[in-house]
């Protein structure tokens, strides 16, 4: 990353050790999983919805914190990333105001909305401790709308990202958006090696926004057969659908066939009845029974830590800058 780049970025994302924010994912991303992520030099990222009950919320926040203070007197020179919670922005969620309220309590330095853009009380609250909001999209109408709202950042969901995903090719939004915004961006969608993290800033994003492969380290909370699902599976094994949570996402055709569904054969769901307060349109729950999962599967072949994921990462990163000669 250019001076130049690193200068316009908000302060917190300026020094990581590698241009990498990690997606929140629904289950798989608990303490564990960010508290490696974070120790890492990444950011580390979970849904406020994963912490169950709402109570939960607090005790992980409060958790992170002190196992990262922990590791950062251990480790003085260490370059630990900052924490992100995922808010779902919608109707349905009947936590959002509670869980904004304990995310403010902490000053938790990032907030990732979704769905919608986030209101202005909430952008208020968050911006009165110094914490920055940015907000998904999947088109260049809903950048523009998230803009409007005073995002500090965007995260452009394209074609093969897992779970909620759009169809756009990344050449295409990250063009799109970049002619309108000058402001930190990450590029997601099938980002599994270090030369695809160089290829997402090539195109013009600041930070690859990574998260399949992130379901096959052992901090992530996933169940076994989940886990090796991910390592067995390839592209074709990627269905894409709305029917579990009303949002079109990418999930694996196995955990469809095994919930005793049809993948080819899928029903289209209303999207009005939507529900992140029960968690999902349909009776095989897509936090419990339905595996989300990118087109990126294919390039996972193992299912190490979160240190060695980052390691890799960062020699394939560097070859690919060497082998290009940047």
């Amino acid at each position: 990353m250019s001076d130049q780049v690193r200068d316009r970025l908000p302060a917190v994302l300026r020094h990581l050790s590698l241009p990498v924010m990690a997606a929140p994912m629904f289950i798989a991303s608990g303490p564990a999983l960010v508290a490696a992520q974070c120790k890492a030099g990444i950011v580390g990222a979970f849904p406020a919805l994963n912490a169950r009950p709402a109570e939960m919320l607090d005790s992980w926040l409060t958790e992170i914190r002190d196992e990262l203070a922990a590791f950062q007197q251990a480790n003085p020179s260490a370059t630990i990333g900052p924490i992100a919670v995922n808010q779902i922005v919608h109707q349905s969620n009947d936590r959002l105001a509670h869980d904004v309220e304990v995310c403010v309590k902490h000053r938790v330095p990032i907030i990732i909305s979704s769905l919608r853009a986030p209101p202005r009380e909430m952008m208020d609250a968050i911006h009165a401790y110094g914490g920055i909001v940015l907000h998904d999209i999947i088109s260049l109408r809903h950048a523009e709308k998230a803009l409007e709202a005073g995002v500090d950042g965007l995260i452009l969901v394209a074609a093969g990202a897992g779970g909620h995903a759009g169809l756009l090719s990344p050449f295409a939004l990250v063009g799109e958006v970049r002619k309108l915004f000058d402001g930190p961006i990450a590029l997601s969608g099938s980002i599994a090696t270090g030369d695809a993290v160089l290829a997402a800033q090539a195109m013009g994003a600041d930070f690859a926004y990574i998260g399949t492969r992130w379901l096959a380290a052992q901090e992530a909370n996933v169940a076994p057969a989940y886990r090796d699902a991910i390592v067995a599976s390839t592209a074709a094994d990627v269905v894409y659908t709305n029917l579990f949570t009303g949002v079109h996402g990418n999930y694996l055709r196995a955990s469809i066939v095994n919930a005793g569904l049809d993948p080819d054969n899928l029903p289209v769901a209303d999207k009005s009845k939507m529900n992140f307060g029960s968690g999902g349109a349909s009776k095989a729950k897509a936090w419990r029974d339905i595996w989300g999962a990118g087109q990126g599967v294919g390039l996972i072949d193992d299912a190490p830590s979160v240190a060695d994921i980052v390691r890799r990462l960062t020699v394939e990163y560097n070859a690919a800058k060497a082998r290009l000669a940047i």
